[in-house]
């Protein structure tokens, strides 16, 4: 009998009164740059796009994790190809509400954000935590390179990987200087209300920086060029 072919998804876009290039769009400036809500709906305004702020605010809460998921799931498929020789951990404090909690990250050798995972301590079990959901995405790197913090050597430890941790002065500023877009979208925003909202923005923002990040300072002008346009015509290539 011959096979049935699998029923093909249903667009996220149905039902949507808007077209998914103006989806795409909206969701791209909100994320990719440091503006406000109202930012976004005036720059539109002027572009002849009439939404107010809180269809931003809906559009990216239903859309961006679906694009950011999109765009993983397609670097975890091209980098598992790819020998994974060093990884670079670190964490940053966020405020909550006036509590402290904290953004774990790993970047990679070439400053591709991994993984990003939020916690309230900043302990071996959150290290651990961290460090297996990064290994089970990623698989195991050949060198690992953390700050000072003791819970890294704990976590390490118990997973049996101890001897590929290193730990120098300035060897972890890979992942330290990827913090910075992460603090300027952090600021537009007047900062985060609630745990989750903060893991899925985090989340979300790493996927499209990856995506967008061309490294312009290493390459030609011409080879950033024709890497912006590829990158763009990705993106709005995503969930068709």
């Amino acid at each position: 009998m011959p096979r049935k072919s699998r029923a093909k998804p249903p667009s996220p876009f149905l039902r949507f009164n808007s077209s998914p290039e103006v989806i795409r769009l909206v969701v791209m400036m909100y994320v990719k740059y440091p503006l406000s809500l109202r930012n976004v709906e005036d720059l539109l305004f002027e572009r002849g796009i009439d939404i107010c702020h809180e269809t931003v605010r809906m559009w990216w809460n239903r859309f961006g994790p679906l694009f950011a998921g999109d765009i993983r799931r397609q670097r975890v498929s091209r980098l598992r190809g790819f020998r994974q020789w060093r990884w670079h951990l670190d964490e940053m404090y966020v405020k909550l509400n006036g509590e402290m909690v904290y953004l774990w990250r790993a970047v990679d050798q070439e400053g591709e954000i991994l993984e990003s995972f939020v916690t309230r301590k900043r302990d071996k079990a959150a290290a651990l935590s961290f460090m297996k959901r990064a290994l089970k995405r990623y698989g195991s790197p050949e060198a690992i390179t953390t700050d000072g913090l003791r819970s890294y050597g704990a976590a390490m430890t118990e997973l049996g990987n101890s001897e590929k941790r290193e730990v120098a002065r300035w060897a972890n500023n890979r992942v330290e200087n990827s913090h910075l877009p992460f603090r300027r979208r952090e600021r537009a925003m007047l900062r985060f209300r609630q745990m989750k909202s903060l893991q899925k923005f985090a989340s979300v923002h790493a996927n499209v920086h990856n995506h967008f990040n061309q490294e312009r300072h290493l390459v030609d002008r011409e080879t950033y060029k024709a890497r912006r346009s590829a990158a763009l015509a990705e993106w709005q290539s995503l969930m068709a």
